[in-house]
């Protein structure tokens, strides 16, 4: 087994740390299945803002990440939720886990 800070590999196996930033946006919204709008409105908002080093490199999304956007995702898509609403929605749970 070979350990990293952000990678486990243990016979076949590859597991990527949930915080590890290691998504592209073209491979997101393949693995998604969603439009790419869909990450320009929420990085735009706040909702999913992942860093960037400097302005020319792109955006890299985690594990954890792709939770929240396909959270978000289910209620825009599934359910016509705007922006506005999901916004509410979402702080809404969030008080609910604490």
């Amino acid at each position: 087994m070979t350990r990293r800070k952000y990678l486990i590999v243990e016979n076949d196996s590859i597991e990527i740390d949930p915080d590890f930033p290691a998504f592209t946006t073209g491979v997101v919204c393949a693995l998604l299945n969603i439009p790419v709008w869909v990450l320009k409105q929420l990085d735009s908002e706040g909702i999913v803002s992942p860093p960037r080093k400097n302005e020319l490199k792109a955006r890299l999304y985690s594990k954890r990440e792709l939770k929240v956007i396909q959270h978000c995702w289910y209620y825009m898509h599934d359910h016509g939720v705007k922006i506005k609403g999901l916004k509410i929605i979402l702080k809404l749970e969030e008080g609910k886990e604490k």
